[in-house]
C-alpha cells in the first residue's frame, strides 16, 4: 500500500493533539506528571522513504508507577530513535542533539508500540471492499449448510477476489498490523483459483508478511481434494489445513491421518479448524497430539484453530489436554470468542502454550463483525481475563503483538532495544494500557522501518 500524502496540520487534527506543555490529550490524561515540550524536528512530508533516518518525539514507555505496591500508572518519556536498514540503531531522549545528515520525522509524542500479528484470517474470500452485504440467518443451519451456500458465492467473488484481499491488507495495516497467516480455501469449486489470486495480492504487498493455510473448507475427505491439497503445496503455503473431522468428513481418524500425511510428505506445518464442542471434539484433540507424538518431526509445527471443545473440559481433564498440548508444543489460535463457553486461555498460556488470535473475518457469509483490528482482539481478552487495571491491560497488549511488550511484568524497558526490527505502530494513546482500553487510533504502520500507512 502506498503511503498516503497529507499535510501535517491535517495528521494533528486527526489524534495527537499536544498542549503547550507537550502532555497528550488523544485519548485521554495520563496520571503521570505531563512531559515537557516536544523539540523541534525537522518533519519530511510524506514520512521518509528511506533505509536511514530519524523518528522523532516519539513517546516510550519507561516504567510502571507504583502506590502502596499496585501498579496505578505507567511512566513514559520522548525519545528520538534512529532507524537504519529496518533495525533500531539509536535510542536516545529527545534532548539529544539530532543528526541533521539523515531525513526526520515528528512523531509529535505519538506513543509507540510492537506492530500486531493477524494469525487467523481468510483473506482469500472476503466481501469487504464490495457493497454492504449481511451474512444469511443462521438459524437451524448446520455447517453443511453454510458449505452449500459457500459453493454458490465462491465462483461469485473469484472475478475480484485479488482485489478485494488487497484492500483487506490495506485495512490490516492501517490497524497496525504488518503480519498474518491466512487460510485460503482448496475446494472442488474454485480448484486452485482461490490460491492464484491470494498469492497475486500478497505479491503486490511484499511488506506485509503472511503465511498460507491450504484449507478444505468443504472437507478434506468430504470434498475428495486431497489432490488439490497436494497440488497446493506450493512456495508460500506454509501449513496444511483441516476442518472438523467427524461432523464434516464423518470419519475422525481418516481425516486428521489425511491432513497429517500431507503435512509429512510435503514437510508443512498443520492448521486445523476445529469448531466441535461435543466428545468427538475433544477425541480429536487428543488424537491430535498422540499423532504428533508418534511423528517428532510434527513438535512445535502443529496449530489448533478455535479449538471450541477446550471450553467444555474442567478440572483434571482440562488439565491433562493442555499438558499434552504443552508437551507436543500444539499451538492455539483463537479469535477469543464471546458466548456460553470461554475458552480456558490463560490456563494455557500459563502452561506454555502458545496462544495467538487474528480477526478470523472482517466480513463474509460467516460473520460481519471483525474490524481487522489486533488492539480489538487485546481489549476482549482484557476484558474476558485481565481485568480493568493499568497493570492488566498493559499486559493484555501480548494477545496481540505475539508476546512483544514495551514493559516487562516488573515494569522495565523491554522494546525496543538496539538492533530489534523496527516493525511497529504509532497511536494516539499515553501507554499501553490506555491502547488497549480505548482501542487507539493507529497513526502510522511500519514493516522493517519501511511506513506501510500513514493516517495523513
Amino acid at each position: 500500500m502506498s503511503v498516503t500524502s497529507a499535510s501535517r496540520r491535517s495528521f494533528l487534527s486527526q489524534g495527537v493533539r499536544l498542549t503547550a506543555a507537550g502532555s497528550l490529550l488523544a485519548a485521554g490524561m495520563s496520571r503521570a506528571a505531563p512531559l515537557p515540550a516536544l523539540p523541534a524536528c525537522q518533519t519530511a512530508l510524506p514520512p521518509p522513504d528511506a533505509a536511514h533516518y530519524q523518528l522523532c518525539n516519539v513517546r516510550l514507555e519507561e516504567a510502571f508507577e507504583r502506590e502502596g505496591g499496585e501498579v496505578i500508572a505507567t511512566r513514559t518519556a520522548y525519545y528520538n530513535l534512529t532507524i537504519k536498514e529496518g533495525l533500531f540503531v539509536a535510542i536516545e531522549p529527545a534532548s539529544t542533539p539530532r543528526n541533521a545528515a539523515l531525513p526526520q520525522w515528528d512523531a509529535q509524542g505519538a506513543l509507540l508500540l510492537p506492530r500486531t500479528r493477524d494469525m487467523h484470517i481468510h483473506l482469500d474470500k472476503t466481501f469487504y471492499g464490495g457493497s454492504w452485504q449481511a451474512p444469511r440467518p443462521r438459524q437451524g443451519k448446520t455447517i453443511m449448510d453454510m458449505i452449500a451456500r459457500e459453493e454458490v458465492l465462491i465462483p461469485q467473488l473469484l472475478p475480484t477476489s485479488q482485489a478485494r484481499a488487497e484492500a483487506l491488507i490495506a485495512l490490516l495495516q492501517s490497524k497496525g498490523t504488518t503480519e498474518a497467516r491466512s487460510h485460503c480455501n482448496i475446494d472442488p469449486v474454485s480448484g486452485l483459483q482461490s490460491l492464484a489470486h491470494l498469492q497475486q495480492a500478497l505479491a503486490q504487498h511484499p511488506d506485509f508478511r503472511c503465511g498460507i493455510v491450504a484449507f478444505p473448507q468443504h472437507g478434506l475427505l468430504h470434498s475428495k481434494v486431497d489432490r488439490l491439497m497436494r497440488e497446493a503445496m506450493q512456495p508460500g503455503v506454509t501449513h496444511v489445513g483441516g476442518l472438523d473431522p467427524t461432523s464434516v468428513d464423518g470419519a475422525m481418524e481418516a481425516s486428521l491421518d489425511a491432513m497429517f500425511q500431507i503435512a509429512l510428505d510435503y514437510q508443512r506445518g498443520v492448521d486445523i479448524h476445529l469448531h466441535e464442542i461435543s466428545a468427538a471434539g475433544v477425541a480429536a484433540i487428543q488424537y491430535m497430539i498422540d499423532t504428533v507424538a508418534r511423528h517428532p518431526q510434527l513438535k512445535g509445527r502443529v496449530t489448533l484453530s478455535h479449538g471450541f471443545a477446550l471450553a467444555t473440559l474442567e478440572g483434571d481433564a482440562l488439565d491433562r489436554m493442555i499438558a499434552g498440548m504443552a508437551e507436543q508444543q500444539i499451538s492455539l489460535a483463537s479469535t477469543i470468542p464471546i458466548g456460553r463457553l470461554t475458552m480456558p486461555l490463560p490456563q494455557l498460556q500459563a502452561a506454555g502454550v502458545n496462544v495467538m488470535t487474528g480477526t478470523d473475518s472482517v466480513i463474509d457469509h460467516w460473520s460481519p463483525f471483525g474490524t481487522g483490528s489486533m488492539l480489538e482482539k487485546a481489549n476482549l481478552y482484557a476484558q474476558l481475563y485481565r481485568g480493568s487495571d493499568e497493570y492488566g491491560l498493559s499486559r493484555a497488549l501480548h494477545i496481540a503483538t505475539g508476546g512483544i511488550l514495551p514493559l516487562s511484568n516488573q515494569g522495565v524497558r523491554q522494546w525496543p532495544a538496539l538492533q530489534d526490527e523496527a516493525s511497529m505502530m504509532l497511536v494516539s494513546a499515553s501507554c499501553s494500557a490506555e491502547a488497549v482500553a480505548r482501542i487507539a487510533p493507529v497513526q502510522a504502520t511500519f514493516q522493517r522501518g519501511k511506513v506501510v500507512f500513514f493516517a495523513g
